[in-house]
């Protein structure tokens, strides 16, 4: 009868008498196929700032004002300039958050009967943009 640690022992050596052996990697084995990736094109050559741009053509339209059913609606004169005064350009020093603050800012100040605030928002919008 055998003891734990002789068995133990025993395991060991065994283990160590069937150590795995380094593959050859000069030598394909005949059971493993080489692995070769495949090599992808690309059809253009834009840049990757090209590539991540957003589409513009055709989003002329983009902003679908809903139809207004109040009596007697119209912006005024003033809310417009007001709009207008600051506009948006798109330079690099222009900070687009701070645009839209002002934009809610100003257009949240007047209220229309029976008008959602959203349709005035939307309506009122591209003229806070100037340029492409």
């Amino acid at each position: 009868m055998r003891t734990r640690s002789q068995a133990r022992k025993r395991r060991q050596q065994q283990v160590r008498q069937t150590s795995v052996e380094s593959p050859n990697l000069e030598k394909p084995n005949n059971n493993q196929e080489t692995f070769n990736p495949p090599i992808v094109t690309m059809d253009d050559n834009r840049t990757m700032a090209q590539l991540l741009e957003a589409p513009t053509e055709g989003y002329e339209d983009a902003i679908v004002v809903p139809e207004i059913t109040a009596n007697n609606f119209e912006i005024k004169h003033g809310l417009l300039n007001l709009v207008q005064n600051k506009q948006f350009f798109g330079h690099d020093k222009e900070d687009p958050h701070a645009h839209i603050r002002y934009f809610n800012k100003i257009t949240s100040t007047m209220k229309f009967p029976n008008v959602p605030s959203t349709s005035v928002k939307l309506m009122l919008f591209p003229f806070s943009l100037e340029g492409a």
